[in-house]
């Protein structure tokens, strides 16, 4: 990525700013990607989670499932883009999240089916750190190769669980993942994303920032699948991505905005989430 705003901003995220850019993480202990991986199977394990590693396109993405029986509906929660950047010009040397928000929201959904899928590079050991191109973290974050492989997961667990409904919830940048693989395929029934920046364009532009070269854009992108009762979250108070950037998207895409006030591009989504998910539900089965 060529050099702009995005890694001030970064920096000052890692100095536990407000202004924290695609990012579920802020000043905390620093564990390795391994380390964070067995914190986060164990815990998620006392919660009826399975951890394993999915092979999807070229990439290892650590997830995890809980599932009750076939038939239903399977809601897949996708992270957000991971660790902040430690000075202007360097980039975490591992994108695992401090807090990884989505993981949190899939923890507090009491829904039988739910998986949780990290992002590219996340979780992985050093030497598998190692090979991992740090692109994946940086301006290809939602390159095409990206998106296939995220499309691989879904029906990876799909088939797993035999859901015949697939619902996909995205924090911040998997959000914007989200977005993406829902507007490839027919078959997805319902998008909730929280806190993203799903007009890329939009949002660079309203930063100053370069663009994300090789990523798509999801308010360029045309859907396949028919208007569906999407709804997309909002902060109030969010300084990274203003609502404004998210009501762009749904203009041109259709789905719901819902703005909240008091809220920002962290508080208060996970507190706040089974409250949250049943407003999202319940316009789902009212459309």
């Amino acid at each position: 990525m060529a050099v702009s705003r995005v890694p001030r901003l970064w920096l000052m995220a890692a100095r536990c700013s407000a202004a924290i850019l695609f990012l579920a993480g802020g000043c905390a202990t620093v564990d390795s990607g391994e380390d964070a991986r067995a914190k986060a199977a164990s815990g998620a394990r006392e919660r009826g989670f399975t951890a394993t590693t999915m092979r999807a396109g070229a990439f290892e993405l650590f997830s995890l499932m809980r599932h009750a029986a076939p038939g239903g509906a399977l809601t897949i929660y996708i992270e957000g883009d991971g660790a902040p950047w430690g000075s202007p010009y360097h980039p975490p040397r591992d994108p695992t999240p401090r807090v990884p928000v989505a993981l949190e929201m899939a923890n507090a959904d009491t829904s039988p089916d739910v998986a949780w899928l990290a992002r590219p590079c996340q979780y992985l050991s050093p030497n598998a750190l190692q090979a991992c191109d740090s692109a994946y973290w940086m301006q290809r974050r939602f390159s095409p190769e990206v998106i296939a492989a995220y499309d691989s997961a879904v029906t990876q667990l799909q088939a797993k669980s035999g859901a015949l409904h697939i619902r996909l919830v995205g924090y911040s940048g998997g959000g914007v993942i989200a977005a993406l693989v829902a507007l490839r395929r027919h078959d997805i029934a319902h998008v909730i994303t929280v806190a993203a920046p799903l007009s890329l364009s939009g949002w660079t532009a309203w930063h100053d920032l370069s663009p994300l070269d090789g990523s798509l854009d999801p308010g360029a992108q045309q859907p396949l699948r028919r208007a569906a009762p999407d709804v997309h979250f909002a902060g109030a108070n969010d300084k990274i991505v203003p609502a404004e950037i998210i009501g762009r998207f749904v203009r041109s895409h259709g789905g719901r905005l819902e703005t909240m006030a008091g809220y920002d591009h962290h508080c208060c989504w996970v507190r706040d989430w089974p409250r949250l998910l049943s407003r999202a539900r319940s316009l789902e089965d009212s459309k």
